[in-house]
């Protein structure tokens, strides 16, 4: 039998929504490692919506469950039915969506709030102690739910301009958790809280490089499963 994993979206999308390339990377690894995946996303209003074509806010409305179907082909369900005791583990790709619809991220830093459902779904697997694996800026739910945890967003400095928002590893640390610091390629295992994260689009870096930090993660997360 494979492992029950359950993944987490948060729109369709890298400014507004899902990143595409790390929620199919996850999708891509679990497929490998032989886990059974259904998938989900909060019924609510997107914080904004992007054109991505021109990288400017568009006056529309759209909502973050709907615009992930984009990403499952459909097959979906609301994130307030998730039922922690049905699945081995969660996994939270990363994009813009996440600090926007997820949680608060992207308007309060450290001072967000966390989308209820989110909340809740973090809080369950936790507390039944199956492995959360996150990527990109998704690690910064950890870091809010769970102080005291360890997480990466890849480096604490912009070593080489590769990594534009390593001021993010600062916000983490202040929320009195441990930031580690990783290249593209790794992930990093909290074994006491068993969480498991990678910087993925935090680098510049290649997309196979990304899609392979991605791989580490997943891996780690089905070991701990």
């Amino acid at each position: 039998m494979g492992k029950r994993v359950a993944v987490v979206l948060a729109g369709c999308g890298v400014f507004d929504g899902s990143e595409i390339h790390e929620a199919s990377a996850a999708l891509v690894h679990l497929s490998r490692g032989g886990a059974e995946v259904k998938i989900f996303a909060p019924n609510i209003e997107q914080r904004d919506v992007v054109n991505h074509l021109k990288g400017s806010p568009a006056e529309e409305k759209r909502n973050v469950l709907v615009e992930s179907a984009r990403l499952a082909r459909g097959n979906i369900q609301d994130l307030a039915e998730l039922k922690a005791g049905e699945f081995d583990a969660v996994i939270f790709p990363g994009g813009f969506g996440v600090a926007k619809n997820l949680c608060s991220w992207a308007v309060d830093g450290k001072n967000c709030t966390v989308n209820e459902h989110v909340n809740s779904t973090l809080q369950a697997f936790h507390s039944a102690k199956k492995p959360i694996g996150l990527c990109c800026i998704s690690p910064v739910l950890a870091a809010k739910v769970f102080p005291g945890c360890e997480v990466t967003v890849g480096q604490d400095k912009n070593i080489d301009g590769r990594f534009p928002d390593a001021e993010t590893a600062s916000a983490i640390a202040e929320l009195g958790c441990k930031h580690i610091c990783k290249n593209v390629n790794e992930s990093h295992v909290d074994k006491a809280n068993k969480i498991v994260t990678t910087c993925a689009f935090m680098c510049k870096a290649p997309l196979h490089e990304i899609f392979d930090g991605i791989g580490t993660m997943v891996q780690e997360v089905l070991k701990l499963a």
